[in-house]
């Protein structure tokens, strides 16, 4: 099936047909890459060219680091109070939503997910973020406390703490909702009065660079959020970078890895929130009906290109043949095609790359012995579809159980008792969510103490909030995005003693 039209008729909305090479967005202004070296972005539908971008190198990087310095430095930034940053960053909630339709036409463009959840995830709820943030500017606040100092005697002394923006923070974004998750790092630095250098997957570049503008419209000084865009080269230097003083990642375990050692070797504060593999525990005192719908969303959500994807599904043994069959034939209805094309249930993977790595798993998982019940192959002859999976006949030692896919698979496996649910889903290098589908509410509280995750869901899976602290544990990551805990991921904490 081909939809290159759809994407022409975006590709002429969106002017990118007349706009040609796409530079850095440094200091308040685009900034042509310095080795002159660019990247292709393209639509994961059709495989067609949509954007060529910078290709930046340190030299592009120490760029934004200076501007980004300067920014943090200066009056028209510092000098703000914390209302007026509130206030900058609602006119940014504004403008995201003014502009919701060019921002979430981008999205699918370049990542390949459906427009109806760009629409909802990355602008709409990217916009409610923005907003929640920016509330906390005027709500950071420090402690006064007793002290027991005796010395010298009839000296006395008044002690408190105030919480101080860390400084140039680098925000570094992966593909699967470069928009959202760029506005959680971006919209609590600025609320705590950072300033930002941005680098967003080199799949999907334009929305950073498009929110970098509406910031401007938006009345930011020139240099507080900047946008490099680039690879690997591009990342490692800006984390390198002694003049950024905070890293927030959000990413592959294996780069945040590295990018932790990097940070440690210069005392760089960071936050990591990396991979997962999490489970669904479907006891047998659900509708083994609704348990599966549960877990096909949990599953092929922006087709399984999500973090948190419910790749691991437990059941217990009674009703395990019926939530398996009723999960294959969701799997088997679903409708694949262009994110742009209303009838479309699940879009393309972002890449040729991550299409043949999606493919591979699956193939071994073949190898090892795991029985195809649903899909198994690639979906449609152009463009980079995988049809939604479900394996069967798994087990723990298989990589298809221990891996990360980030894909629309998912295994399928049977469970007797609640020990040996939590310790099949406790089996995981990762630890970031799981979620629990029981009516049983003793049973629903006894286990989700024993789960090794950052966040626990009953009778639902995927679901966030802007107050809701979210990030893993193990492998999965150090620290945690939204709420309160954001503003504590960009500020330092400074004790005053005052003698008196």
């Amino acid at each position: 099936m081909d939809f290159s039209h759809l994407t022409q008729d975006r590709l002429r909305t969106l002017g990118l047909l007349d706009r040609g090479r796409l530079g850095n967005w440094i200091g308040g202004r685009t900034v042509p890459a310095q080795a002159g070296r660019h990247l292709d972005v393209s639509d994961p539908a059709t495989g067609l060219r949509v954007a060529e971008v910078a290709d930046s190198d340190a030299a592009d990087v120490a760029l934004a680091v200076q501007a980004a310095q300067r920014a943090f430095a200066s009056a028209a930034w510092r000098g703000l109070r914390p209302a007026d940053r509130e206030r900058l960053l609602c006119r940014l909630a504004d403008l995201i939503e003014a502009h919701g339709e060019e921002l979430a036409a981008l999205e699918t463009l370049e990542s390949g997910k459906l427009l109806g959840v760009a629409r909802a995830i990355d602008v709409g709820a990217g916009a409610e973020h923005v907003r929640y943030m920016a509330g906390w500017a005027t709500k950071i606040e420090g402690s006064t406390l007793d002290t027991s100092i005796g010395f010298p005697p009839g000296v006395g002394y008044h002690a408190y703490t105030v919480r101080e923006p860390v400084g140039v923070v680098a925000a570094i974004v992966p593909w699967n909702f470069p928009l959202a998750i760029a506005l959680w790092k971006v919209a609590p630095a600025l609320a705590c009065g950072c300033t930002v250098v941005l680098k967003p997957a080199p799949e999907t570049p334009l929305t950073a660079l498009r929110l970098a503008e509406l910031a401007q419209l938006a009345g930011l000084p020139d240099g507080v959020l900047n946008v490099v865009t680039g690879g690997a080269e591009a990342g490692e230097a800006l984390v390198a970078h002694t003049g950024v003083r905070k890293i927030s990642f959000t990413g592959s375990t294996g780069v945040g890895r590295a990018i932790g050692h990097t940070a440690l070797d210069r005392m760089a504060r960071f936050s990591l929130e990396l991979g997962g593999k999490s489970p669904l525990i479907i006891f047998d005192d659900m509708d083994p009906v609704r348990a599966a719908e549960g877990a096909a969303q949990g599953i092929f959500f922006n087709q399984g290109q999500v973090c948190t994807a419910g790749s691991r599904v437990y059941v217990q043994r009674r009703h395990f043949d019926a939530v398996l069959e009723a999960l294959a034939a969701q799997a088997a209805q679903l409708r694949l095609g262009s994110g742009f094309d209303p009838a479309t249930q699940v879009g393309p993977l972002v890449s040729q790359r991550h299409l043949l790595r999606v493919q591979a798993h699956v193939q071994q998982a073949r190898e090892e012995g795991a029985r195809v019940v649903a899909g198994g192959r690639r979906g449609l002859d152009s463009g980079f579809f995988m049809q939604p999976t479900v394996l069967a006949d798994t087990h723990a030692g298989m990589r298809i159980v221990r891996d990360e896919v980030f894909g629309p698979v998912v295994a399928v496996m049977p469970f007797d008792t609640v020990d040996e649910a939590v310790e099949l889903a406790n089996a995981s290098d990762y630890g970031l969510a799981a979620s629990v589908w029981s009516n049983d509410l003793s049973r629903v509280h006894r286990v989700v103490p024993r789960l090794q995750a950052g966040i626990v869901w009953v009778n639902t899976h995927n679901m966030l909030d802007n107050n809701l602290p979210f990030g893993g544990v193990k492998q999965s990551g150090y620290g945690r995005d939204l709420g309160r805990s954001a503003i504590e991921q960009f500020t330092e904490l400074k004790s005053v003693c005052v003698a008196y």
